[in-house]
């Protein structure tokens, strides 16, 4: 199996807000707005760069997310930064009216998702993030896998032309794809070629899944490993060729089992290829106060966890 190196931990944030760095110095309709979070979600280094183009909202998120799209609709790109939860649950009603609705060219940075947030607790953790934001039409929902995935995913969002949601963490996790590997919308990144299982993952729980990839290979099964940070739009065809080729699946995600990248893959299945799946994720729980590490081994979002998965699904072959 393909060897993946880690070339240091990194937490995803700090990508986006490299990217976003990147990103205004390409097109300078790049703007950055924040709900009194600028060094939560990285955009010092933009907002020190640019300042005509940085605005603090305060802590007042449905006010930015109308700035934003007020903005959008002038031909500006701009980009609203807060944790997910609140620029996702709190702003639903403004988020589905005045960017999904009106297709404004809105991006939203959406940090310290999942419960690797850790310590804050359930109330500003989110799980139910990426299950509201499929959930609109026409909203992109990119969640990449380390830091140069983030960075390079936060530069092709402001030259997508609609709304995206873009979805990133605080922990440090390692950073092993190409710093240099331009990030494409809609495009499934196959890591590693397999002929017995497909394991499919995004963010965080795609290194998980390499790491699971080679404790099979060990037991002598080959996985196939699809690292898919678009889960909308998602790439339909790619995955049926997955499916096909290995016949049971994998799917490991930081999100509750509604509405994510599981039940995207498993009606993409059911429609075109019906073949066994399971699923790791938060289930239908909330989360709950604890370091990251703590609270991925709860969960059950581990490599362990995938292999485990794995070694189920290849009975029901």
């Amino acid at each position: 199996m393909k060897k993946y190196i880690d070339s240091g931990k990194k937490d995803t944030r700090s990508g986006f807000g490299a990217g976003l760095l990147e990103a205004g110095k390409r097109d300078s309709r790049v703007l950055a707005l924040t709900a009194d979070l600028k060094g939560s979600v990285k955009m010092d280094a933009f907002a020190a760069e640019f300042p005509d183009r940085f605005i603090q909202c305060g802590i007042a998120e449905s006010n930015m997310v109308g700035v934003a799209a007020g903005l959008a609709t002038t031909g500006k790109i701009p980009f609203i930064g807060s944790f997910a939860e609140f620029v996702t649950g709190r702003v639903y009603d403004q988020l589905r009216q005045e960017v999904a609705y009106g297709h404004t060219n809105v991006k939203i940075a959406s940090s310290h998702a999942g419960i690797t947030l850790g310590e804050d607790g359930a109330t500003h953790q989110t799980m139910e993030d990426i299950a509201l934001m499929r959930a609109l039409p026409g909203m992109a929902v990119i969640v990449p896998c380390d830091y140069n995935q983030t960075k390079n995913a936060t530069i092709a969002a402001a030259a997508y032309n609609g709304p995206v949601y873009l979805r990133f963490g605080r922990p440090s996790v390692p950073n092993f794809t190409p710093e240099d590997e331009p990030f494409e919308i809609g495009k499934v990144y196959n890591l590693n070629e397999g002929k017995d299982v497909t394991l499919i993952a995004c963010g965080h729980l795609v290194w998980e899944a390499l790491l699971a990839a080679e404790a099979l290979e060990a037991e002598g099964i080959s996985a196939e490993v699809l690292n898919i940070p678009t889960v909308k739009p998602l790439d339909e065809a790619a995955v049926i060729a997955s499916l096909r080729k290995t016949g049971c699946a994998v799917v490991a995600e930081e999100h509750n089992m509604a509405g994510g990248l599981g039940e995207a893959v498993a009606g993409v299945a059911a429609s075109a290829v019906p073949v066994p799946i399971d699923f790791v994720n938060g289930a239908d729980r909330f989360g709950q106060s604890g370091t990251p590490a703590e609270l991925l081994a709860a969960y059950g979002l581990n490599a362990e966890a995938i292999a485990a998965a794995a070694r189920k699904v290849l009975k029901r072959k």
